[in-house]
């Protein structure tokens, strides 16, 4: 994991013990660092409580007990009782929740991206104590004075900032470029071996990561576009832009900035960044010989990892090796299977209609499947591919809503509900040749954890139709 001589005697709270919340108390404590850990979930709460097996800390505010079962038994801290009592017997790990407990002299407040900053009290706490809240990167961007000699490559944007993260790994990887993928995508970046020097880290950056993120200098900083969402986040459109040009801001003199500048707000980022590298999809060549990025928006991806690639110093034909070789990821143009002719394609990581978009214009006959959580109340950005959609099969909270778009646009659309309903209603309408696509222009919350179990309930709802 990575630690680091510079969080060692500091308290630190952390809030939402997901993945990279349970990586960061980790990372925390093997560094030397005391630690208040708080998640709403009792089964988050429960899944630090073998750390103290590290001999580091309690399972709960109150101490006491050398087994799991004894800790769980353990009473929380209450507010009422004060700041949380000294970990006992040395113990540096203790369960309470940080909004309800005295912050004075903590170093941080490292936050979940989930956590809504503009809804939840914390940020108002923290900031009464005068405490930061930061991120897992924030504490990556500290540490990073104490790892072997390194570069960092940030990328962040509306969309997109999946796969280009993932083929500009790719294509460090096969030149022999020690990389490490990580932030918005893959394991928690605290959580990894520090790379030997020469190394590059790859993170993805969610605006939610950047906005508690402050002394992140990336050696390469990308945008790959920005586009309408994440609105109930900020205040405004501008508000999110904004977010997004904080990356940029952090950067030292000299650093190199890649922006993709096909968006009005993306052009306006790159003249305020004098001496950005911008780019273009038609400024790609080749693409036909790559055949996980097909479609314009894969155009956009590898004309970003092409120019960061050559920024870092990879020559031109290890960078052709690399956009041959890609794999692709899940969940993004995945071709799932082909069954009587019809291929299924997974797209499930497409929660806006921005997303949507080209991938509605990389096959000419599509059985369209979207709906979910919605973002916004049309499907604009969608309608000049209209006319490769065969018929429409709705799902989710938004499914009446773009049913009725796809009507007026006169297009069948049957409101299937659920997605194995839709998979199999469009499942016996495709015929040989057409493609049947999860595309949902849509968060996923309304039916499913997050855009990967949506995706994974698509591939076992497709594996469970008849050859």
């Amino acid at each position: 994991m990575i630690t680091s001589p510079a969080f060692a005697g500091k308290h630190y709270a952390v809030l939402g013990l997901a993945r990279s919340g349970l990586a960061t108390v980790e990372a925390l404590l093997a560094s030397g660092a005391k630690v208040t850990a708080w998640d709403t979930n009792e089964a988050a709460r429960q899944k630090i409580l073998p750390m103290r097996s590290m001999g580091r800390g309690t399972g709960e505010a109150g101490g006491g007990g050398d087994s799991e079962a004894g800790a769980a038994r353990l009473p929380l801290h209450h507010p009422a009782d004060g700041p949380p009592p000294p970990a006992a017997r040395g113990e540096d790990l203790v369960l309470a929740d940080p909004i309800e407990i005295d912050l004075t002299g903590y170093a941080g407040v490292v936050v979940s991206p989930g956590v809504p900053l503009n809804r939840h009290p914390i940020a108002g706490h923290a900031a009464s104590f005068g405490v930061p809240v930061i991120s897992d990167i924030e504490l990556f961007a500290q540490a990073r004075a104490s790892l072997p000699a390194h570069k960092v490559v940030g990328i962040t944007g509306t969309n997109g900032k999946s796969t280009t993260t993932a083929l500009i790994a790719h294509i460090l990887e096969t030149a022999g470029v020690p990389t490490l993928m990580g932030g918005n995508i893959g394991l928690p970046i605290l959580g990894r071996d520090p790379l030997p020097a020469g190394g590059i880290y790859v993170l993805e950056l969610s605006s939610y990561q950047i906005d508690i993120t402050q002394s992140l200098d990336c050696d390469v900083a990308v945008l790959t576009n920005i586009t309408p969402d994440h609105l109930d986040r900020y205040d405004g459109f501008a508000g999110y832009a904004a977010s997004k040009e904080r990356l940029f801001d952090m950067q030292s003199a000299g650093h190199v900035a890649i922006i993709a500048v096909e968006d009005e707000p993306s052009r306006a980022i790159a003249a305020r960044h004098p001496g950005t590298i911008a780019v273009r999809s038609f400024d790609v060549e080749g693409q036909e010989a790559w055949p996980a990025l097909q479609g314009p928006h894969n155009a956009q991806n590898a004309v970003i990892a092409i120019r960061v690639a050559r920024a870092l110093g990879i020559a031109d034909p290890a960078i052709e090796n690399g956009l041959r070789s890609y794999p692709g990821l899940p969940h993004r143009m995945q071709r799932v299977a082909e069954k009587r002719g019809v291929l299924f394609v997974n797209d499930s990581k497409a929660t806006n209609a921005t997303a949507t978009a080209p991938a509605l214009g990389a096959y000419p006959k599509i059985h369209w499947i979207l709906g979910g959580l919605p973002k916004t109340d049309d499907l604009d950005d969608c309608a000049p591919y209209f006319g490769h959609v065969v018929a429409g099969y709705t799902i989710g909270q938004a499914g009446p809503m773009f049913a009725r778009i796809l009507r007026e646009a006169g297009k069948p659309a049957t409101e299937s509900g659920t997605l194995d309903q839709a998979v199999a209603d469009a499942a016996a309408a495709a015929r040989p040749g057409e493609v049947v696509m999860l595309s949902p222009a849509c968060a996923s919350f309304d039916q499913f954890s997050d855009y990967e179990a949506r995706g994974d309930a698509f591939r076992r709802a497709v594996e469970g139709l008849p050859l």
